[in-house]
């Protein structure tokens, strides 16, 4: 993919197509010849806003929708503002697919979060688990409000035969990440860490939790690969893993990134601080059987791209830049 074939959807919107993940999604669709590709920018439309939705709908007329566009954040920043990454999620994803239903979008494509998974998830995490618990704390209000795209996209199939369908990616990194420190994820905040740390000769860094947590950590160019065969190939309601099934602990994660990183100091562990879920690793085989998706990018090899794009936004000041949904 792509091949000979066409893609079966000409005008494609992607919310959050500038994004970090956005990006790739686009650059992936454009390997595709005859596609017209909507990316709407926050500046113009505010897709919290009814109305806003609706106008977008109007003035694009999409055949497929990609909804990525999301209000994130690490652990902290969840923690923060759990009303506002409740509410601007859960009403992005609820009226983006209300308005594409009745502008007679053919196909929607609602990504969600690994973060909507129960707590204590048993490993790896099947899908057929989403509903056994309730999420891990410091993120339950995000999760959930993505999750319920998944009630809304099954509930329209059923009733209104509405082809919507809901994948739910590992956490991604990649080059053109997050590396704010105040809003990032533990990959891009590790390596700015110890890239900081290196340059400026510290002696240590300091790192969240006990180390002993474990996540699954997909490359965003595979993401967004796979998003956009899901987009061709799958069209039922059931949820759907996307991500690579290989899990790493926090701790083995930092000194991998130290050692690729060249910081040679010592790590700080703050075990006061919280390790949010304590495992994740996801089944992927639903994915690999409907649509023929398997991540092809190891960790190491996933890291080594992200940390050389980074020493190089480093030396060009441009390492604070968060991703525009």
């Amino acid at each position: 993919m792509p091949g000979s074939e066409q893609f079966p959807y000409r005008k494609i919107l992607v919310t959050g197509g500038a994004g970090f993940l956005g990006r790739f999604v686009v650059e992936t669709l454009r390997s595709w010849a005859g596609l017209q590709i909507v990316v709407p920018r926050r500046r113009d439309y505010d897709l919290v806003k009814g109305s806003e939705v609706e106008r977008l709908l109007d003035d694009t007329r999409p055949d497929l929708v990609i909804h990525l566009a999301a209000v994130v954040g690490g652990i902290g920043h969840n923690q923060q503002n759990p009303g506002r990454f409740f509410y601007d999620n859960l009403m992005m994803g609820a009226q983006l697919m209300e308005q594409s239903r009745l502008h007679e979008v053919k196909k929607f494509v609602a990504v969600g979060t690994v973060c909507a998974y129960p707590k204590f998830t048993p490993v790896p995490f099947r899908e057929d688990d989403l509903w056994n618990g309730y999420p891990e704390e410091t993120n339950a209000p995000y999760g959930l409000a993505k999750k319920m795209m998944l009630v809304q996209s099954q509930s329209y199939r059923q009733q209104y035969g509405f082809n919507s369908i809901y994948l739910l990616p590992a956490n991604l990194y990649g080059p053109g990440d997050n590396f704010d420190l105040e809003t990032s994820h533990v990959i891009p905040a590790l390596i700015r860490k110890c890239v900081e740390a290196r340059r400026a000769g510290l002696p240590a860094i300091e790192v969240w939790g006990s180390g002993q947590a474990s996540r699954e950590f997909l490359y965003v160019e595979d993401c967004a690969a796979g998003i956009v065969q899901a987009a061709a190939l799958y069209d039922d309601s059931d949820p759907v893993n996307l991500g690579n099934g290989r899990e790493v602990v926090i701790r083995d994660l930092v000194e991998l990134i130290a050692r690729l990183t060249g910081f040679t100091g010592e790590v700080k562990w703050l075990s006061h601080k919280p390790d949010g879920q304590p495992r994740r690793r996801l089944d992927t085989t639903r994915a690999l059987e409907r649509f023929g998706f398997r991540a092809g990018t190891s960790l190491e090899d996933g890291l080594r791209r992200t940390i050389a794009w980074f020493e190089s936004q480093f030396s060009a000041g441009q390492a604070n830049r968060a991703p525009d949904r």
